[in-house]
């Protein structure tokens, strides 16, 4: 078992509303990745900004603040594994519905010898909040915010990342559904379609 970081810090400008407290199915965004994530987590815990509106009272998951509030993702990811309990943690964005339960254990098993594993799923075009981070991330990220670099890619380049192409991710997820995250009003109602076929 390991951690599960999900990031609800981000400021939905394209929805204009708070990703996470949208519904799909009748169910929450955080609920549907919470409800993914708790088979492979002992921990879950929920990365959000001071400015974030309240989320539901779960016994299910933590909710903590971000450390560097407006330094982006890679500062809600610091913050994560800076929380977590244990040596791994997976990493996703609350705004992922249709997370594979299967894809994500298939990192895990990969994540032993490396610093980070993050699906390439094709040149140049990376999943770094579909992932896996080890704490041994912590120092090189902490680093790295400190000198104001916030773009994931410009850390991955100092830490041990096995990338995880993308027939290898096919293998559990042939549509690469577990990649498709809300950023608008569009992409909601093409989540609530393809959840009514689940």
């Amino acid at each position: 078992m390991l951690t599960s970081i999900i990031l609800a810090g981000g400021e939905s400008l394209r929805l204009g509303r708070c990703k996470a407290m949208e519904t799909i199915c009748g169910k929450r965004l955080i609920e549907r990745v919470i409800g993914r994530l708790k088979t492979l987590s002992s921990q879950i815990l929920i990365v959000t900004s001071q400015e974030q509106p309240g989320f539901p009272i779960t016994r299910e998951a933590e909710i903590v603040v971000d450390i560097y509030p407006g330094k982006g993702p890679l500062a809600g990811i610091y913050t994560g594994l800076l929380a977590s309990e244990l040596p791994y943690s997976i990493v996703v964005a609350c705004d992922m519905p249709f997370l594979n339960v299967e894809l994500l254990r298939y990192l895990i098993e990969l994540s032993e010898d490396f610093d980070a594993v993050i699906p390439r799923l094709e040149e140049g075009m990376i999943e770094p909040l579909h992932a896996i981070y080890s704490r041994s991330c912590i120092n090189p990220i902490r680093t790295e915010l400190e000198r104001d670099h916030l773009k994931i890619r410009q850390a991955l380049d100092i830490l041990r990342v096995r990338y995880v192409e993308r027939e290898e991710c096919q293998r559990f997820d042939p549509q690469l559904l577990s990649f498709f995250n809300i950023n608008s009003l569009a992409d909601l109602k093409q989540a609530t379609a393809v959840a009514m076929k689940e």
